[in-house]
């Protein structure tokens, strides 16, 4: 089970994500939970994709990527929590 800590900042980098890329953060999500990762990738340059496939392919790195201290930082910053 998720923490809530980390749905808390999951949901944080989606909102950055979804404005970044021009897509609503619930079209987003959905795309992202069905495994359908075509509009994100098609908002993106050929590095960001690039880097991006990368990460879903390996769910360490995903996992090391959400618990890095710059993570925790963003979430913080974007939440106002410490």
């Amino acid at each position: 089970m998720e923490k809530p800590q980390n749905h808390a900042q999951l949901q944080a980098m989606l909102q950055i994500v979804s404005s970044k890329l021009g897509i609503p953060a619930d079209t987003l999500r959905q795309e992202l939970q069905a495994g359908k990762f075509d509009k994100a990738i098609a908002g993106m340059n050929p590095q960001e994709a690039s880097k991006f496939k990368q990460v879903l392919d390996n769910p360490q790195l995903l996992n090391k990527m959400m618990n890095s201290r710059q993570a925790k930082a963003l979430y913080e910053k974007l939440t106002g929590k410490s």
